[in-house]
């Protein structure tokens, strides 16, 4: 006898996301994103009915660049997440990217003379992480979904996620591929994976990789379901 299809919801950390799949040189925009997101649920064990999808519009505004004091614009386009709220299932969660400042990129700062470029823009995400674990909180209040397909790295889930599981969701989290040379800082902390169901080895669209990184050395991941060890 067949068992019932989940029904499942994905929440998906836009800024993890972006980070991971940038480190193999992977463009995150909507096609991937959307692309992606699909391939989280198993065929014929779950139905992925909503995609909720936390990110940040771009730092729009003028500062002044740390050494020569010139003014330096800062207006990227926002319309991809504009783009990615009108695909099929999906809702985008944005909060807001605060500019901190410049810092060096290079620590400890050399002595000799300094110019703009020893330096880069540092942001900071605010309003995102408490987007997500409200709506974490939201569903298993509701108990509209059977199952949560969660992509994020953030300790910050994990007392929504202890709330879900002790209503009954299961909490599918995913463990995104990294290069090996990454390994220490991209895999999943087991403090974040003991309060999950579920860890699964996501993968990225195939179509989505260049040939410089298609040819690199990353043990292949399984999209099955595995319970954790």
């Amino acid at each position: 006898m067949a068992l019932p299809v989940k029904k499942t919801v994905a929440l998906i950390d836009g800024g993890h996301l972006r980070a991971m799949a940038g480190s193999f040189k992977i463009a995150h925009e909507p096609d991937f994103i959307e692309e992606f997101c699909n391939s989280l649920a198993i065929n014929g064990e779950e139905n992925l009915n909503k995609v909720l999808y936390y990110d940040c519009r771009p730092y729009n505004g003028t500062q002044k660049a740390p050494v020569s004091g010139t003014d330096i614009i800062f207006n990227r386009s926002a319309s991809w997440l504009d783009e990615l709220a009108c695909r099929d299932k999906f809702a985008t969660r944005l909060g807001q990217l605060k500019w901190r400042g410049w810092i060096p990129k290079k620590i400890p700062v050399a002595g000799a003379t300094l110019s703009d470029s020893d330096f880069g823009p540092s942001f900071e995400q605010k309003g995102v992480d408490m987007r997500l674990g409200l709506d974490i909180s939201n569903i298993a209040v509701r108990l509209i979904y059977d199952r949560i397909l969660l992509v994020t790295a953030d300790h910050d889930m994990i007392p929504a996620m202890k709330e879900a599981r002790r209503v009954g969701i299961q909490v599918v989290l995913y463990q995104l591929p990294f290069l090996p040379s990454r390994a220490h800082r991209d895999k999943l902390k087991l403090e974040l994976k003991s309060h999950s169901d579920f860890v699964r080895d996501a993968v990225w669209p195939a179509r989505f990789f260049t040939a410089a990184i298609s040819a690199a050395s990353v043990a292949p991941a399984s999209a099955s379901s595995t319970p954790k060890p």
